[in-house]
């Protein structure tokens, strides 16, 4: 099923690979069911991992009783690069790897992850709008050569102080304007990005996992919150190295069998939940003497700051693994809350 947000294209396939329908539905479940049921019994389906596939997906699966698997982003990746890309040649593409069995699973969060997920993002969406307000103020300020004394941090209180009652009265009325809107739309975003955290707090996901992520040292609240929306269930990774390589931390050549890694990170992953291990990681490295000492001998080597803070967060998730993998079994052993662990 190629997915669309107001239609889908269905393709259907006999067990020979003959085209039995192919065709764009309305993107509703019953609709869906209603044009592929008379044909025969389904084996089963792929649908196109996009905003909302999720969602068509668990419908099909709790409403229709068909077993259904997202498509791999990365085969979605290649329709989206083929010369001859249609929804007709992308149904049809994804309704034959399903057929013969090459199609690769996508983990399908349950929808209490989801909306956790999307609790976490919307929460990064004003962190980058503060951001760039912030950006914003200080090139206003850059433009008149307006500075605080040396002794004065940025965004400190007497930072702000002196924003108030010098620089307000000095500037010209119309950038004193623009710089007025600007503080008052960095106070909202304050206050939104306060307000979903609150949401978060309240958010009935405060399972074995979270907690078990808040023992860790140097893990908060937001940290824990992302690693838990990003990365779901622990158990769906077979071993450290698999769930390193998902968050994007593994060096881009590491198949290759090269020791020295000269590509960077992998393009794998979500970039957020990147972000926040390589946060944790420099975090990390200021306050563990053993992370630290690892930066150290990478910066000594020659490494620069950024690419020894990926290597301590690699290094970090695939020690997570292990010890979610024996709180978990700790935890089935006195018979507390169970977390499946498949690995």
């Amino acid at each position: 099923m190629d997915y669309h947000q107001s239609s889908v294209q269905v393709c259907v396939l006999d067990p020979a690979g003959s085209i039995l329908l192919n065709r764009g539905l309305a993107n509703r479940w019953q609709a869906i069911a209603s044009a592929v049921v008379p044909l025969g019994r389904m084996r089963g389906a792929a649908i196109e991992v996009s905003c909302g596939a999720a969602d068509l997906a668990e419908e099909l699966v709790d409403k229709a009783g068909w077993s259904v698997e997202l498509a791999h982003p990365g085969y979605v990746a290649r329709m989206k690069g083929s010369p001859d890309k249609t929804d007709f040649s992308d149904a049809r593409l994804l309704a034959d790897l399903t057929r013969v069995g090459y199609l690769p699973r996508v983990w399908l969060a349950p929808p209490y992850l989801r909306e956790l997920r999307r609790l976490v993002r919307y929460r990064q969406q004003q962190v980058d709008q503060r951001r760039a307000i912030k950006l914003r103020i200080t090139g206003l300020l850059r433009d008149h050569r307006l500075r605080p004394a040396a002794s004065v941090k940025a965004w400190s209180r007497p930072w702000w102080t002196w924003l108030f009652e010098e620089v307000l009265l000095t500037m010209p009325k119309a950038s004193a304007w623009i710089l007025h809107r600007h503080v008052e739309r960095l106070k909202a975003a304050g206050a939104e990005i306060a307000s979903v955290e609150e949401a978060l707090r309240e958010y009935p996901c405060t399972d074995s996992v979270v907690e078990d992520l808040l023992e860790e040292r140097g893990v908060g609240e937001v940290t824990a919150w992302g690693i838990r929306a990003e990365i779901g269930q622990f158990d769906r990774f077979g071993k450290a190295k698999s769930l390193s390589r998902f968050c994007g931390l593994s060096p881009r050549n590491a198949s290759s069998g090269q020791r020295m890694a000269d590509a960077g990170l992998v393009k794998a992953g979500s970039n957020l939940l990147r972000a926040t291990l390589i946060e944790l990681a420099h975090r990390l490295t200021r306050y563990e003497p053993r992370w630290r000492a690892m930066k150290e001998h990478m910066r000594a080597d020659g490494k620069p700051g950024s690419v020894a803070a990926a290597a301590v967060a690699n290094r970090w998730m695939r020690g997570l693994w292990h010890r979610m993998r024996e709180r978990q079994l700790s935890r089935q052993q006195g018979g507390g809350e169970l977390v499946p662990w498949l690995g």
